[in-house]
């Protein structure tokens, strides 16, 4: 099976969602719902999306004491979020509580998923803050120690994801953000790939933002994004 497209909803307010929704193909049934769009409408945020049957992923890379993560969970859950997200460097007590929380709520719950080193990152970032190994290995200790604790899965760049899958095996769910269209400009972001060679390294979810939200005809955009993602599947 070919990745699911998650297309990003990177807006500044709640009126953007429902026009841009209806105007890219069925085959978009993820959106990923972020900071700045959820800082602007809250869980109002949510409600576009569910009206009109779509998945939510809800990107709030949570990252506190075990026992506020463990309640920020529950919450998300009341809105009928399928994938969560937390930082994995919040450690795997946190990671647990989180885990733990959603499966007591039954098949229904959201997926946890960890961050585990954001794509605007890269070596000389890390080594800013006191990581001194690469990208990669990071990210593979992180989504190891995090699908241990009990995570679902893990965000990655699509340039660990097939090391990521080694590691990990085939249950583990691995999404993928950073993700440009060939000739695409990186923007903000540092460690990024097309989405086919996300497919071909074994991403389940890609995440496609400004690619398709500042393409001429967005509808267009996705389609192609759906039609790369199909060919290698």
């Amino acid at each position: 099976m070919p990745p699911e497209l998650i297309v990003a909803l990177d807006l500044p307010d709640l009126a953007a969602i429902g026009p841009l929704v209806d105007r890219l193909p069925d085959g978009v049934r993820w959106y990923k719902v972020g900071l700045e769009l959820f800082a602007a409408a809250g869980p109002a945020a949510l409600d576009p999306l569910r009206e009109r049957g779509r998945r939510v992923f809800l990107d709030l890379k949570l990252h506190d004491i075990p026992r506020t993560v463990e309640r920020a969970v529950r919450s998300a859950a009341g809105h009928g979020v399928g994938l969560l997200t937390l930082h994995a460097s919040g450690g795997p007590a946190m990671i647990a509580a989180a885990a733990r929380a959603a499966r007591e709520l039954g098949p229904e719950r959201p997926r946890i998923v960890a961050v585990t080193v954001l794509t605007s990152l890269d070596a000389a970032d890390l080594a800013r803050i006191g990581v001194a190994r690469p990208p990669a290995d990071q990210a593979e200790e992180l989504a190891a120690m995090a699908v241990e604790a009990g995570a679902d899965g893990v965000v990655c760049s699509a340039l660990e994801a097939a090391r990521l899958r080694a590691r990990l095996g085939p249950s583990a769910l691995l999404i993928t953000p950073g993700i440009r269209l060939p000739c695409g400009e990186a923007g903000d972001q540092k460690r990024v790939a097309t989405p086919a060679a996300a497919a071909r390294a074994g991403a389940d979810f890609v995440v496609v933002g400004r690619p398709i939200l500042d393409a001429p005809d967005p509808a267009a955009a996705a389609t192609a994004v759906l039609a790369e993602l199909r060919a290698t599947g």
